[in-house]
């Protein structure tokens, strides 16, 4: 009882505190780290400081941070860093000098330190390509100087890629270049993005003109932070539920089999002179004590586990740990403690109607029902051993309880199967969402490490000459040029990106929901959050605006994807006539089965020299997202597991001594040790397969249930085959898991049974 409760309230603390703490993740940041409402990035050329000070006085504004140094540079991988190569670019990185603390924005370190002297810096944390210890060099910035990486922080309002101490600007600062500015402001009003365009343009309107660069709404951050959050709720519910129920069931069966299983204590208090209110008593106190002593046991461990778990949650979410309220400490074991009295109160009733002598025949077991007695009966005439009959027998004598273990194990195997379907399926989804960069190798317009040619900027033709070099590359297997643009939709406000291809795509294809890829010009493929924005469907056809000229495209596909944009081949925007620019342009480039990318990398990293452009290894997608309910699934479906495991290990055991007096019968009668222990097994084996046979579909139901729920909180859909994990070999393992796990919960009473004496098992008669 102590172990059941115990295990039953740890898994509902972190359950419940877990779907506390995704309520609402990033306005529990935002208040904790103080966040603004706007980062305005400013011209270092246009503006001076005091103006910007200024600004504090527009209208709308209460509170601002600032004004910091910006700086955009392009540094790259230095010597001896953990998993990428010197000389990879690392892309532009607004870097910001700022202390760490506000008064807006606080930065929140979440590995290492904060710096705290010149050649440091700290990159923000889940989106960091470094690691602590790593280096970057600055080859644009006087003496080419290098930084160190001590720290990884969080920052609510994602106002730069990197932060270094405020008198290190200085020395990364391009010859005759001046830094930039940053200021952070918090408003009167700013619930909604009117109020904040509003308070954007009373800020512009006091400063020259041109003079903001840039803006980052904490609107915009919250959407994505809130859609993360949105996705962990319906698994977490789903865990939740299954955990709540089937603890309450396993703390059921075990609370009354112990109070049924105490029959000679209750005789002995009889014939002490207790009178049946006193015997309830004093069963439901039996009961609660165990049940308390674990009940304060699990509110200490899940707390405990809350700490890790949380904080991996927590990280996903870009949010601070809220740790487990207060008041779910005391519910939850409160609950726990009614549900246990609750369980107890009619097996004490009985036994305090019990007569004396009755309850004294301890070593007698209970006579089986008619049908238990049929059961037996039918079982005697397989063709079986008698000790594989008499095992097979044996929950029918007892079917109340038998029904509610076979429960426990269908709830535990729903959990396994929903855990093990929820994790396939993501990690699938994963994969889908990683073809928005296909291809094992990339190519960006930026010059090689090592190369002797100067940063420039590429032209088209040294596109198409880089193109005919990769094609005659070894090891190619295919290749498209993709590059990004934006245009607007007829009939709509606002513009959409568009990401074209150009050469063959249909290697790189995203993955598809709905519909088919694109085969040629004209066509297009989007994902779910275009059809919502423009209340298309697959089948239509959008025209693509831009300068006063249009562009049809027929939308042939739904694709996975989390954007609101627009995929289809380059010719579609002919008819635009829209500005080239090479610089948005890059190749993704497949590789022949054993190819090296790095060696492949290296190789054409020569050819591509002349053209100011960079071979490197496309990297593998990690989403921390993913990564984290992974995690989670896998400590909530062990937790069912344990549950379900104590539910059969309790039943069983109750069942084994309750049968002591038959087991020493069998015994004299000659049955073996490996037949006891047989006979004890074979016992839940009809058990375990009737669960197995149940849980198994109603864990893929769920799966299916919940898996597209958390997309739709993503803003997508789920791809069938991302739906379709469950294949024949999976399926039969899942099927004998629920007889694995009621053997397993079973194997310590059937080797009890085993070494019980003879003489001890006889000792009533």
């Amino acid at each position: 009882m102590t172990l059941t409760t115990m295990t039953a309230v740890t898994a509902s603390v972190l359950a419940g505190g877990l779907l506390l703490d995704s309520q609402g993740p990033y306005q529990r940041a935002f208040d904790a780290q103080h966040g603004a409402h706007l980062s305005a990035d400013f011209s270092g050329a246009t503006v001076d400081a005091g103006q910007l000070t200024a600004t504090a006085h527009a209208t709308g504004v209460t509170q601002t941070a600032g004004p910091y140094a910006t700086l955009t540079l392009h540094p790259r991988v230095a010597a001896g860093n953990h998993f990428m190569p010197a000389g990879d670019p690392l892309g532009a990185m607004t870097v910001v000098g700022r202390p760490i603390d506000g008064p807006l924005d606080d930065l929140r370190v979440t590995v290492g330190r904060w710096v705290d002297g010149p050649g440091e810096i700290v990159l923000p944390d889940g989106d960091s390509p470094l690691a602590v210890g790593d280096k970057m060099v600055v080859p644009n910035a006087p003496g080419h100087p290098t930084l160190t990486v001590v720290g990884l922080a969080a920052s609510v309002t994602a106002t730069a890629d990197g932060w270094v101490a405020p008198q290190e600007i200085p020395a990364l600062t391009p010859s005759g270049a001046v830094p930039d500015r940053q200021m952070l402001y918090r408003f009167a009003h700013a619930g909604t993005r009117t109020e904040v365009e509003a308070d954007h343009a009373a800020i512009a309107s006091a400063l020259p003109a041109g003079a903001v660069l840039s803006s980052t709404s904490y609107l915009d951050v919250e959407v994505d932070a809130n859609r993360n959050s949105a996705t962990f709720v319906p698994f977490l519910v789903a865990f939740g539920v299954l955990g709540l129920l089937m603890s309450l069931l396993v703390i059921g069966v075990v609370v009354s089999g112990a109070v049924t299983a105490g029959r000679r204590r209750i005789g002995i208090l009889k014939s002490l002179g207790f009178t049946p209110s006193q015997v309830v008593r004093a069963y439901l106190g039996q009961a609660l004590i165990p049940a308390g002593v674990g009940a304060v046991g699990g509110v200490l461990l899940g707390n405990l586990l809350s700490i890790p778990i949380m904080g991996v949650a927590d990280k996903a979410l870009h949010s601070v740990t809220l740790g487990v309220p207060f008041w779910l400490d005391l519910v939850v074991p409160l609950v726990t403690l009614a549900a246990v009295a609750g369980a107890a109160l009619i097996p004490a009733r009985r036994a305090g109607r019990l007569r004396t002598i009755e309850a004294l025949a301890v070593g007698r077991t209970e006579q089986a029902g008619r049908f238990g007695r049929s059961a037996h009966g039918f079982a005697s005439r397989l063709p079986l051993p008698r000790w594989l009959t008499l095992g097979l027998a044996l929950p029918f004598g007892r079917p109340a309880r038998s029904v509610t273990t076979v429960a426990a194990v269908v709830l535990g195997t729903i959990g396994v199967t929903f855990g093990i379907g929820l994790a396939l399926s993501l990690n699938q989804v994963e994969q889908g969402l990683s073809q928005q960069m296909p291809g094992s190798v990339q190519v960006m317009p930026f010059p090689a490490p090592g190369s002797s040619t100067k940063p420039r900027l590429v032209t088209m033709a040294d596109l198409d000459a880089a193109g005919r070099a990769i094609a005659a590359q070894p090891g190619t297997a295919g290749s498209a040029e993709m590059s990004f643009a934006h245009a607007g939709v007829a009939g709509k406000t606002g513009q959409t990106q568009i990401v074209t291809y150009q050469g063959d795509s249909a290697w790189a294809a995203m993955q598809l929901v709905s519909g088919r890829w694109f085969t040629g010009p004209g066509e297009a493929d989007v994902p779910l959050a275009f059809l919502t924005a423009y209340g298309a469907h697959v089948g239509d056809t959008v025209t693509l605006t831009s300068g006063g000229h249009g562009a049809p495209v027929k939308i042939v596909g739904e694709v996975l994807s989390l954007h609101n944009e627009l995929l289809t081949d380059a010719g579609s925007l002919d008819p635009l006539a829209l500005p080239l620019v090479p610089d948005s342009r890059f190749f993704s480039i497949d590789l022949r089965p054993g190819t090296d990318p790095v060696a492949y990398s290296d190789s054409l990293n020569h050819a591509l020299a002349p053209y100011g452009l960079t071979a490197m290894p496309n990297p593998p997608h990690i989403n921390l997202v993913v990564i984290s309910m992974d995690t989670l699934a896998t400590i909530l479906t062990l937790m069912l597991v344990v549950v379900a495991g104590l539910g059969v290990l309790n039943t069983v055991l109750l069942d084994t001594r309750e049968r002591v007096h038959d087991l020493g019968v069998l015994k004299a009668l000659g049955l073996k040790p490996r037949q006891t222990v047989g006979m004890v097994l074979a016992s839940v084996t009809l058990t375990g397969l009737l669960a197995g046979t149940v849980g198994v579909p109603l864990g893929i139901l769920l799966q299916r249930t919940v898996l597209p729920a958390m997309a739709g909180a993503a803003g997508t859909e789920v791809p069938g085959v991302d739906l379709d994990v469950f294949h024949a070999p999976l399926v039969a393992g899942l099927l004998v898991g629920g007889l694995l796990l009621a053997t397993l919960g079973a194997l310590a009473p059937a080797s009890w049974a085993a070494r019980a004496r003879t003489a001890t098992a006889l000792r009533t008669e």
